[in-house]
């Protein structure tokens, strides 16, 4: 079980301000901890000892970084139940989900402890005219400076450590704000850093209300603001965020396409598809959303994944045999209750599911949706999926595009042209060939492009985001 209380972080100290903070047991609703919250003169003190703390962290060599991170390593395994029980409690993550982001948030920090050693510079040729005969360039890469994290609710183990590990990975001091609906996968992150020798300032990890904590995105101290969440407030933020760099890991409405040589394989298909649209009860930038599939095989499809999403299990998330558990709120279920029944108005058919109550909303299946509607058009984070057919590959990827969203898209065919096609067509930060778009590994490039954001996650990304370029000229003589 959680304990009754966690303190924030400030500055590596734990800190037991207050226990304002009520996080809930998103399935049965109760109160299931208190935690720290930070005021603003809390976020304005630990963003002036992480301005104090850049000289020290610029000296902190790349082995003790390195050290630091397999530390963390180290005790994420030894908590690895700990960690999974909290995720499940604070998110309603279904508890072999939870044990994933578990094995995700240890994979993340071991790419970071990897990385942490290989930031390397090059050697620039600028002999390229007589006036610059015997002249020399050098590039390294140095900590931006402070940084600026907000994570979110959906993955508050895996998404925070994509921006914690490699901030320790790039030598820069960070102050951290966690979901203040699920906050405690970030404080036992906290506790554990805590344990290392990190310069005093390297970190501070603060739960605090949104309205509360503008100091995380307009103070100019910070050099670099990372976001992930809503478009809506991503979007926002960056506005407010002055000269800093700005990061936006936003939404999607993401779409798979399954083409016409699929007929022999849809057992498969379905099987991912219904993972990719209802794990963590859809709550997922890239759950796929809509699925676009080749009328030769359309039939087929739609009977299978009727059958799969009907026969998913819902219910109590510490329940191993649980595939679909609660939204994170009533509130958020009501949200999309409210966009299926408008689809539903505008004369789509509900083939599956379609059952609320509470925050517990079934996995659901629609077709006919119109392509004007809010289910259709806005990311609808929770597990409604669309099905429609399409007779034409390139029409299909037309389809794919009309989006103001631009994350992650799959793609299922056996054509090597047709992946290739893909790969060039989408508008989207990533294609995934015969899988979902659900599919990340925590080494690649992950981010979107049109209101899925800005910039790209993955550690040595990240990385990059958080060093810039310092240039040094030598001349040979003079």
């Amino acid at each position: 079980m959680l304990q009754t209380t966690y303190p924030y972080y400030l500055a590596n100290e734990p800190v037991a301000a207050n226990t304002d903070l009520e996080v809930t047991d998103k399935f049965s609703g109760e109160v299931a901890t208190r935690v720290a919250m930070a005021d603003a003169a809390a976020i304005d003190k630990a963003i002036g000892l992480a301005v104090d703390a850049m000289p020290a962290m610029r000296a902190y060599p790349p082995f003790k970084r390195q050290a630091v991170l397999e530390h963390c390593v180290k005790r994420f395994r030894e908590r690895y139940d700990e960690l999974a029980l909290a995720l499940c409690i604070e998110a309603g993550k279904p508890i072999n989900d939870s044990k994933g982001e578990v094995t995700r948030l240890i994979d993340t920090f071991k790419v970071a402890a990897e990385e942490s050693v290989r930031i390397d510079g090059e050697i620039v040729n600028l002999q390229i005219s007589p006036r610059a005969n015997g002249y020399h360039g050098y590039v390294k890469r140095v900590p931006i400076g402070p940084c600026s994290f907000i994570s979110p609710f959906n993955f508050p183990l895996n998404l925070t450590a994509h921006k914690v590990a490699p901030a320790i990975a790039a030598g820069v001091p960070f102050v951290l704000k966690p979901a203040s609906r699920t906050p405690v996968g970030a404080l036992i992150m906290g506790e554990i850093l805590a344990e290392t020798d990190l310069p005093k300032g390297a970190f501070s990890i603060l739960p605090a209300h949104r309205d509360g904590a503008d100091l995380f995105t307009t103070d100019e101290r910070f050099k670099l603001l990372s976001f992930t969440g809503s478009p809506a407030v991503g979007w926002e933020l960056k506005r407010k965020a002055g000269k800093k760099k700005v990061i936006l890991e936003l939404g999607g409405n993401a779409a798979a396409i399954v083409d016409a040589d699929q007929g022999g394989k849809l057992d498969y298909v379905v099987d991912r598809l219904a993972f990719g649209a209802f794990y963590q009860s859809g709550q997922s930038c890239i759950g796929v959303q809509r699925i676009l599939a080749h009328t030769s095989v359309y039939d087929a499809l739609r009977e299978k994944l009727i059958a799969k999403t009907k026969s998913l299990v819902m219910g109590d998330p510490k329940n191993e045999k649980t595939f679909v558990g609660p939204m994170i709120s009533e509130s958020e279920a009501k949200r999309l209750a409210g966009w299926m029944e408008g689809a539903v108005q505008g004369g789509a058919q509900i083939v599956a599911g379609g059952k609320v109550d509470g925050a517990m909303f079934e996995a659901t299946l629609l077709e006919g949706v119109k392509r004007d509607t809010d289910l259709y058009r806005k990311e609808a984070f929770g597990p409604v999926a669309i099905l429609e057919r399409f007779d034409d590959f390139e029409a299909a990827l037309a389809q794919v595009n009309d989006s103001d969203f631009g994350l992650q898209a799959g793609v299922f065919t056996d054509s090597l042209a047709h992946a290739h096609r893909a790969w060039d067509a989408l508008e989207v930060g990533g294609v995934v060939i015969n899988d979902v778009p659900s599919f990340r590994v925590d080494n690649m490039p992950y981010g979107g492009v049109k209101d899925s954001g800005l910039g790209r996650e993955g550690v040595r990304y990240a990385i990059e985001d958080m060093t810039e370029m310092r240039l040094m000229v030598m001349r040979e003589t003079w």
